[in-house]
């Protein structure tokens, strides 16, 4: 396959953009500020399809993953260059075709596992003043484009990113993306819109897209507001307009309550019927250890919300299987945290979570129910030779009568190891 001049121009401005930073290797600060580290991150998913009626009644895998990441620092002068590089490898442990389809292993066409899969990515960078040019792999998290780190290794992007820090309380990012690599994949493909479940998004002759535009910016009011407005657009697929407002409140020694108030309006770009007006809100109170959260999620127009398929969304209620981001869905949460610091424990941590939605248009005809129930358990150790070990139980309940049903548990155990 041909690269498009945009693809070409990403590869040169790469490579050119190392040799750079290669060139002045010699400097101090390119080489001082460099650092490295491996994190080991072993995982087991278990997910349960019998109670759906399902082909296949389980996925059940079990892998070691290796994220090495190195990152230089930047050559001296009025303009600093640098290089970071990602490396990426997971390797089975268990899998079978029957049991494959978990997201923590790559498989073919007919299910088989491979025995282990992975990448490489360069990024080249430079630095005037408090603004960073990120040209090559990228793993942005902002409101229009999140990269999704959920399973064995996470997804990359391929790109430019712009960031200015000029303005102080003010960051402004600018981007253009050409192709992702999903977190199960080896390969870079081009980008399309996530639509399962009932979203009901129709498109037309393409299916996915090798350009994804990015603008935006966040803005800190004053030490308790921050706001921040991105637009993120899918060539010939959907444009979409994003904003959000975070309030924390202090209530006095060890009390907060935040609220958190998000909106995105999706179109739409020439090549599909998207529509969407998502909403979202949700607030915390913090007492102690405790954290109480409640929130509410609204979908209105003719789809459901759009977003580049592989990465995260900005929903409110986007949990560890679901987003209730269906046509027409409305979804409310209840939450609570406990931080077992409170209790002499650091380190040791609970979150459980509960998200009811209804109302969703099902492209059948009806109307769609679902609901999902979420309990984390996390402890990382704080001292020691295993200092920084995490260990994470994760289970997950949905019950749905337009999808699957579905019980879910993951276990990962994930230790960083720094090099330099």
């Amino acid at each position: 396959m041909q690269l498009k001049p945009l693809s070409r121009f990403f590869i040169l401005s790469s490579l050119a953009a190392s040799a750079l930073g290669t060139s002045t290797m010699a400097s101090a600060a390119f080489l001082d500020d460099s650092k490295a580290s491996v994190e080991l991150r072993n995982f087991y998913m278990n997910r349960d399809f019998r109670q759906s009626g399902a082909t296949q009644s389980k996925a059940d895998e079990w892998a070691q993953g290796f994220i090495l990441k190195m990152e230089s620092g930047y050559t001296e002068g009025p303009v600093g260059f640098g290089l970071d590089a990602i490396g990426l490898l997971g390797v089975k442990l268990d899998s079978s075709p029957d049991r494959s389809g978990t997201g923590i292993l790559q498989r073919d066409s007919s299910g088989q596992p491979s025995d282990d899969y992975g990448t490489a990515g360069l990024t080249a960078k430079a630095k005037l003043s408090n603004t960073t040019l990120h040209v090559g792999t990228l793993q942005p998290i902002l409101p229009v484009l999140m990269r999704n780190d959920s399973r064995l290794l996470p997804n990359l992007y391929r790109g430019a990113w712009l960031q200015s820090k000029e303005i102080e309380g003010l960051t402004v990012d600018v981007g253009m993306l050409d192709r992702t690599r999903y977190r199960d994949s080896s390969d870079y493909e081009e980008m399309a819109v996530f639509n399962s479940g009932a979203r009901n998004i129709v498109l037309g002759n393409a299916e996915t897209s090798d350009e994804f535009l990015f603008a935006g910016g966040k803005y800190q009011f004053s030490p308790e507001l921050t706001g921040s407005y991105y637009y993120g657009g899918l060539d010939g697929i959907y444009d979409q307009h994003s904003v959000q407002l975070v309030h924390i409140l202090p209530l006095g020694e060890n009390q907060s309550f935040k609220t958190d108030l998000r909106y995105a309006r999706s179109t739409d770009d020439g090549g599909s019927n998207v529509d969407n007006n998502a909403f979202g809100a949700i607030f915390t109170y913090k007492i102690g250890g405790h954290g109480f959260t409640g929130g509410y999620q609204k979908m209105s127009g003719d789809t459901g919300f759009a977003y580049v398929s592989g990465g995260d969304n900005m929903l409110i209620n986007l949990l560890q299987i679901n987003d209730f981001g269906n046509e027409d869905e409305k979804s409310w949460q209840v939450r609570y945290d406990y931080d077992f610091a409170a209790m002499g424990v650091p380190g040791l941590s609970l979150m459980t979570r509960y998200v009811s939605g209804g109302d969703v248009n099902l492209a059948g005809g009806g109307e769609g129910e679902e609901w999902e129930r979420d309990t984390d358990i996390a402890y990382v150790v704080q001292n020691g030779p295993l200092k920084n070990f995490g260990m994470k139980v994760r289970n997950a309940t949905v019950r749905s009568n337009f999808g699957a049903d579905l019980n879910e548990t993951r276990l990962i155990l994930s230790y960083t190891l720094a090099l330099w």
